[in-house]
């Protein structure tokens, strides 16, 4: 795939997932643009894999484009970078077990901060996600409202012009 070509998928993966979830994970575009496959990226969180550039079915060149694209793109989107701790999965969760007993899973073969902390950053989209919770709310609220009619209508009760009536058919 040619560097425009893998560029493009990847702005579309960003846009994508500001969409959806109002944030951005560099995890998540390498799976999108094809350059880690879900099972690969499962096995790394679950530590069969080393690190995660391992799993990477692009090589290093590539994968620093895509890593570059998206700092890039989240700039000039003005998205904020926001730190997001890696660990392990399936490690069960004992009572006495505190969150810095979990095992924090690596992304590059040198283990350089910095590329390890920019695998690791997610970009926040403020304004989107104010809207996603907003939809939230909305959807919880039409609901709510939609349970209230249903059980009035199974008690044999209706509600007037939002509750200021009740008529009683029963």
């Amino acid at each position: 795939m040619r560097d425009s070509e893998l560029v493009e998928k990847v702005q579309s993966s960003i846009n994508s997932q500001c969409y959806t979830r109002g944030y951005v994970a560099p995890v998540e575009v390498l799976m999108d643009v094809g350059g880690l496959d879900k099972r690969k990226y499962e096995d790394w969180r679950t530590g069969k894999i080393p690190y995660l550039e391992s799993a990477c079915t692009c090589n290093l060149r590539k994968l620093s484009l895509i890593m570059k694209q998206i700092r890039k793109s989240a700039q000039e989107s003005g998205y904020h970078p926001s730190y997001c701790f890696y660990g392990r999965w399936g490690m069960k969760k004992k009572k006495d077990r505190s969150r810095r007993n979990v095992q924090p899973l690596r992304f590059s073969k040198s283990g350089n901060p910095k590329i390890e902390r920019a695998y690791a950053t997610h970009y926040v989209d403020g304004k989107r996600i104010t809207e996603l919770k907003v939809e939230a709310e909305q959807k919880k609220a039409a609901l709510m409202m939609e349970q209230d009619t249903a059980v009035d209508a199974n008690s044999g009760e209706y509600e007037l012009d939002a509750g200021k009536e009740r008529v009683d058919h029963g």
